[in-house]
């Protein structure tokens, strides 16, 4: 190694700390702590028994720490049934979402016509639609809605079928938007070669567009099954019976008509968290990427 190269080194060693520098990692480990507290302090409430807490108050050293309230709270909610009922919901509502939304996607990107543009925004409004604002009339019309020998209630109210097309309805345009910008940067010499070649619409999307979009789909799997997973509101709405509802509207079970155990309802929601850990930790580079997808393509 040269003199200069030594030299240099030793300068970077020995240069000192700047303050700006010192007072960024601060406010980064203060933001950090203040978004993990309310996850820890949910922890350490499910970790102690209610007896405990309700003599000694939340701010305390523990005596006791034990798993009791977690085992107490999978068997009084009946998780496992409530987990198959969100699988039910979310598995279709992810595979129909993409499906619908990569068609559209694919016909806004692929092909030139007027309306191009104000289609995709179209569909791209829907978000924009605040939720509760739609409430009252969706909510007669699935009451309205007879699906006698499709679904148990015979209604689309109360039924599975009915969170799943809410779903589809309310996330097919951002998934259309950030897929049509990534078709939009494949290269359309392919789409070109196979029309000359007799290939048809159909061909066009389903054997050569879409195996190109395997990462902006996986991105997108990622977050529509973390968001649906994780959806109270459209379920407390839309689902009136307690066994049809998903894992996050059947906590309510945990709760009592005159008293109810803050700890056992911690430990509750901290394993209904545990699927949605696992998918972000499983699919985190997708996950990741799903956030700035698009963001340099169009």
């Amino acid at each position: 190694m040269s003199a200069p190269t030594l030299a240099a080194g030793a300068l970077k060693k020995r240069a000192p700390v700047r303050p700006a520098r010192i007072l960024l990692h601060v406010f980064l480990a203060g933001t950090a702590l203040a978004w993990l507290a309310p996850l820890l302090w949910a922890i350490f409430s499910a970790l102690r028994p209610y007896s405990e807490t309700s003599e000694k108050g939340y701010v305390s050293w523990p005596d006791t720490l034990n798993f009791d309230n977690f085992t107490n709270a999978f068997k009084q909610s009946d998780m496992m049934h409530y987990f198959g009922n969100t699988l039910l919901i979310a598995v279709p509502a992810v595979l129909l979402t993409l499906f619908l939304s990569s068609m559209v996607a694919f016909y806004v990107s692929r092909f030139d016509f007027r309306l191009n543009l104000a289609l995709l925004l179209v569909f791209t409004a829907g978000n924009l639609l605040p939720q509760q604002v739609i409430i009252t009339p969706l909510y007669r019309m699935y009451l309205l809605t007879d699906l006698p020998g499709i679904t148990a209630s015979g209604k689309l109210y109360d039924s599975a079928l009915g969170l799943v097309l809410i779903h589809v309805a309310f996330q097919s345009g951002f998934c259309a938007f950030v897929l049509s910008n990534y078709m939009r940067s494949l290269p359309h010499e392919l789409t070109e070669a196979a029309l000359v070649d007799g290939a048809s619409a159909w061909r066009l999307y389903w054997q050569i567009t879409l195996p190109l979009c395997k990462p902006a789909m996986a991105a997108l799997a990622t977050l529509l099954s973390i968001w649906i997973y994780n959806d109270f509101f459209w379920a407390l709405v839309l689902i009136s019976t307690g066994e049809n509802m998903p894992i996050t509207s059947a906590l309510n079970n945990l709760s009592g008509q005159y008293f109810t155990d803050p700890n056992l309802v911690a430990a509750g929601a901290l394993l209904t968290a545990i699927p949605t850990l696992v998918v972000y930790f499983v699919l985190q580079r997708q996950f990741v990427s799903g956030l700035t997808l698009g963001s340099n393509k169009g």
